[in-house]
């Protein structure tokens, strides 16, 4: 019996023990969990994405950020990250051969890290025209989670397009099923800017009709980044400046976003230098290791009762 058992609880290829937590976060043992039969599709990854340099700007691109496009670095090529497909496609491969992945779609499983690889390896072996309209079961060549196809510590910086015109090679017309999906797309856009300052990453601007807003998905553990924030809050140092303010965050695969409403009469480009100073300010924040005082501790309270949950 003890024989059986240690080779039943045996180091897997990739030297992981099935009674150790799987790497996923799912909170499960390995063998209950991506080391069960067909992959545990049921297991719900809380953070996706982690361990990837770009994590913060995949959930930008997955969640809210409307019409953009990002070259993904893999270990062996390339491929086109977009945010939105014609049909809502898990992927495509252009009229002139470009190779394009979808992020807004719906998942198989729920691991969307996983699923995107399946996508991934798809692009990477379809031709010219090819349309992937779901991601398909795991067929016995699972290539694994995007953490195993890219380069880890690499950066994406995405392309923001004002509509979805280069769901076409230029030069071309939609005619069909994508012309009605390109034309519907088109009228949902909301204007929608990336901030480019020091230090700043992953946050957008976005017109929403009667005020502007700023969304920035923050890599800090919640906890960590919520003692920062109240910090800030407690000192009435929680905003941009004039013409804005705080009015919460929600959670998007594992991490927190932060949102303020903004003067949309201001350029998004105004914002940039002030974004940088909070960002700084943040930062002095999160490195204090001093317990909270009482203002601060009611602060928290106050930011964590302003805060949804978007998986």
């Amino acid at each position: 019996m003890a024989k059986r058992t240690a080779v039943k609880n045996a180091p897997t290829a990739d030297g992981i023990n099935p009674r150790q937590p799987c790497p996923c976060g799912s909170g499960k043992r390995y063998k209950a969990c991506h080391g069960a039969a067909g992959g545990a599709a049921d297991v719900i990854v809380a953070r996706p994405f982690e361990g990837l340099a770009a994590e913060c700007e995949l959930i930008a691109l997955r969640e809210f950020v409307p019409s953009a496009t990002a070259k993904l670095p893999l270990k062996d090529g390339e491929v086109t990250l977009a945010t939105v497909l014609p049909m809502a496609a898990a992927g495509l491969v252009r009229g002139d051969g470009v190779p394009f992945v979808g992020l807004q779609v719906q998942t198989r499983s729920g691991d969307v890290s996983r699923d995107l690889a399946r996508a991934v390896q798809w692009a990477k072996e379809a031709k010219t025209g090819d349309v992937l309209p779901v991601v398909g079961p795991d067929n016995g060549d699972n290539p694994g989670r995007l953490q195993d196809l890219l380069v880890a510590d690499a950066e994406i910086t995405p392309e923001l397009h004002p509509d979805f015109a280069w769901w076409l090679p230029e030069d071309s017309e939609p005619t069909g099923e994508v012309a009605l999906s390109l034309e519907r797309a088109n009228a949902a856009i909301l204007p929608t800017e990336r901030l480019d300052a020091p230090g700043v990453r992953a946050a957008y601007w976005v017109d929403a009709g009667d005020k502007a807003h700023l969304r920035w998905v923050r890599p800090e553990p919640e906890e960590k980044l919520l003692n920062g924030m109240a910090r800030l809050a407690a000192r009435g140092e929680l905003d941009l400046g004039e013409g804005s303010r705080y009015a919460g965050s929600f959670r998007a695969h594992g991490l927190l976003v932060p949102v303020w409403d903004l003067d949309r009469e201001m350029h998004a480009r105004e914002w940039a230098s002030p974004a940088e100073a909070l960002g700084k300010r943040l930062l002095d924040a999160l490195s204090s290791d001093d317990q909270l005082n009482d203002a601060e501790r009611r602060a928290r309270e106050g930011l964590r009762g302003r805060q949804i949950t978007i998986r």
